[in-house]
């Protein structure tokens, strides 16, 4: 992604390594509304699918490693570093900064397949597999509503809720992350087009509104 100030190592690789999104970098700032509505594409992450019957010793395995399982759609668990989204009855999308992926010194990854071990279920490093685009401001719901089916109102969808939507018929896990932010995870083959839309859907809040 566009934060790449941090990259070293791994045989030079980083050095090269580009988010989908990182040739819209520019058109986000300029297309971005400062105190109405702004986007970005977030930093390097490690994403982890687990999918795990989190009533078993496994599940509960795991759920030492991450902090904690969700119960039900929609909830999010884990720490202050790890997140753990839900996305089916017995799958969830682990999601922690950059630095906790084994190759860069950390041992998330690791620890969740000894979590597993031989029992039932699967852990899968996913970290390449979507983006992360940042939406936020007092206008990002409206935003979201031109192309969302959920009813994101504040009275329903609450700060620390993730769910499986489509966004500009695009599929993505929404996330909240606070009273006038969203984080939104697209697969990377679609971060161009949903960047794109994005950037359509905001810009009438750069233009005076019509009374």
């Amino acid at each position: 992604m566009a934060n790449t100030a941090a990259f070293t190592g791994i045989n030079g690789l980083r050095e090269i390594r580009r988010s989908p999104a990182s040739h819209l970098a520019e058109a986000f700032d300029t297309g971005s509304v400062q105190g109405t509505v702004t986007l970005k594409e977030g930093p390097f992450q490690t994403m982890v699918g687990v999918r795990v019957d989190r009533s078993t010793e496994a599940g509960a395995r795991i759920a030492s490693v991450t902090g904690g399982l969700p119960e039900r759609c929609g909830e999010v668990r884990g720490t202050e570093r790890v997140s753990v989204l839900w996305l089916g009855p017995q799958e969830f999308l682990v999601v922690a900064p950059e630095d906790a992926h084994d190759s860069l010194g950390g041992d998330l990854i690791g620890s969740l397949k000894s979590a597993l071990g031989d029992a039932a279920g699967q852990v899968v490093d996913l970290s390449a597999n979507r983006t992360t685009f940042e939406l936020s401001g007092p206008r990002a719901r409206a935003v979201l509503e031109k192309g969302c089916a959920l009813d994101l109102h504040p009275r329903t969808l609450k700060p620390g809720t993730a769910l499986n939507t489509e966004v500009g018929n695009i599929p993505v896990v929404l996330f909240k992350s606070g009273e006038e932010s969203f984080r939104l995870f697209p697969r990377a083959s679609f971060a161009d087009y949903l960047g794109r839309w994005l950037l359509d859907a905001m810009r009438e809040f750069a233009s005076p509104e019509v009374p």
